[in-house]
């Protein structure tokens, strides 16, 4: 079974990589490696090895310690199971298209739909 740290590191790759709009080929091309072995580091199926992750860090345009942001530990994750959001938003392929979408609309109009989605969620 994988460990938790793995499957976090790898949704944070997939996660920047959807939001960059690179596929597991381009990735994968950057990085020197086949797409394959970026499908699993992705699943937590294998460990990215620190020279790797760095690699893969430069090719994403993040620091290393992107990676390991948001990691919680037991007793976090226990109180997260009492949220109203979702623990795994982010891993989310059509939310993470939403937020591209999102930032590719021109700001001031991105604000003006910011604060109309405050305003809808604010009544619901």
């Amino acid at each position: 079974m994988a460990h938790k740290v793995d499957v976090h590191v790898g949704k944070c790759i997939r996660q920047r990589r959807w939001l960059k709009g690179m596929t597991q080929q381009g990735l994968a091309d950057l990085v020197g490696i086949k797409f394959q072995q970026i499908q699993k580091y992705e699943t937590g199926a294998n460990r990215v090895s620190a020279s790797r992750l760095w690699d893969i860090a430069d090719a994403l345009d993040v620091q290393v310690s992107f990676f390991f942001e948001g990691l919680k530990s037991a007793e976090d994750e226990a109180a997260q199971e009492d949220a109203t959001v979702p623990t795994d938003l982010m891993g989310d392929k059509e939310a993470m298209d939403l937020v591209r979408s999102y930032y590719a609309i021109p700001e001031n109009q991105r604000r003006r739909l910011f604060e109309l989605a405050r305003v809808l969620s604010d009544v619901a």
